[in-house]
């Protein structure tokens, strides 16, 4: 296990800055996903650390040494790759300890070796097999089991899960857990997908055009993020948002006939972006829901996704279309008109001129 450090780490092709000053520290044996967008720098930025590319400015430390001038095969540094990158004619044990026989280790070692590892992966009965042979996820347990036998300081995954079906994105999302629970082992794993990220991370990086917007625990980076573009961006369904004004601490919706008073106590009068989740949306569908002082919005439903536990509707109220979770088994129609209940204390406050978290 290993720490890493980023210091104002800067990448840049041809004048255009793909990286602008990240600065990271991954403690030992921590879990890191680092979440974003395509084309957000967040590859540029794992190959950076394994030194595939050069930086342009800025440093990397590894146990507090640099790495810069550090060739990648000399870097104390595993990576795993988005497609697989296996050796069709050579056979999973001969594909895992590749890099062993490059370094001279003899050939009982390396079978003990991906035996060892094989047992861990699960691979066991599959070492003199081919990768033609193999599952999408039985090839990418090898290519994990080719940094494994490494015993490198830090893992890094670049969207290792993105060619596997569902199903087996999940399956292997619980392997890679249990995993590092069991080694400890500290890994930087890059991902588009927010599912991934909350799920596998102890905190998450999320990138927006080459910086970082916030480094959090997955929980917080949910319940409060820093900005409009995070909010918007973890969530599924994503956040609804509208505008709106901060007077004497009421919010004054634009377009909507209401006002939710001392939402915004402290805060100066502004333009704002407030938001709410789909969850904390709910059909008045009750006498008391109507009367229970919250306030409520009208609209009607344009569209019904049953997913099973629940259902996902959306609303148009005349300013734009809401999206809420409804209980499964609620009696839901396109065309119904419907009340819903806001709760004031789950709007998310942001600042509309600089997207800023405001509450």
């Amino acid at each position: 296990m290993s720490t890493l450090t980023l210091k104002q780490v800067e990448k840049s092709y041809g004048g255009v800055r793909i990286l602008k000053g990240i600065d990271l520290d991954v403690a030992e044996g921590e879990f890191i996903a680092i979440l974003g967008p395509s084309g957000c720098g967040k590859s540029t930025l794992l190959r950076t650390i394994a030194g595939l590319e050069a930086l342009s400015a800025g440093d990397i430390l590894l146990d507090g040494s640099s790495l810069r001038g550090v060739p990648s095969e000399r870097r104390n540094i595993a990576m795993v790759f988005q497609s697989y990158a296996l050796y069709p004619h050579m056979t999973v044990a001969e594909n895992m300890t590749f890099a062993l026989r490059l370094q001279g280790v003899g050939r009982r070692e390396r079978r003990n070796r991906a035996a060892e590892i094989g047992e861990t992966l699960g691979l066991g009965l599959y070492l003199d097999r081919y990768p033609a042979a193999l599952s999408g996820g039985q090839r990418q347990r090898v290519a994990i089991g080719r940094a494994l036998i490494r015993s490198p300081g830090v893992f890094l995954f670049d969207e290792p899960l993105s060619n596997l079906d569902s199903r087996l994105r999940h399956g292997m999302r619980t392997e890679l857990k249990r995993l590092h629970q069991r080694l400890g082992t500290t890994m930087v794993y890059i991902t588009h997908d927010q599912t991934e990220a909350m799920t596998l991370a102890d905190r998450i990086v999320v990138m927006r055009e080459g910086a970082i917007e916030q480094v959090d625990r997955p929980e917080r980076i949910y319940s409060h993020p820093t900005s409009i573009y995070v909010a918007g961006f973890v969530g599924q369904p994503e956040m609804n948002f509208h505008q709106g004004h901060l007077v004497d601490g009421d919010l004054r919706p634009n377009g909507i006939d209401i006002i939710i008073p001392r939402i915004g106590r402290g805060i100066e009068d502004r333009k704002i972006v407030f938001g709410i989740r789909p969850e904390d949306l709910r059909v008045a569908s009750e006498p008391g829901d109507v009367q229970s002082g919250l306030p409520l919005l009208e609209g009607c439903i344009t569209l019904v996704e049953p997913l099973g536990n629940e259902t996902l509707l959306t609303v148009d109220l005349g300013i734009g279309e809401w999206r809420l979770r409804q209980t499964a088994g609620v009696t839901a129609r396109v065309g119904d008109r419907v009340k819903l209940t806001l709760n004031p204390s789950a709007l998310h406050l942001f600042d509309a001129a600089s997207g800023l978290r405001l509450r």
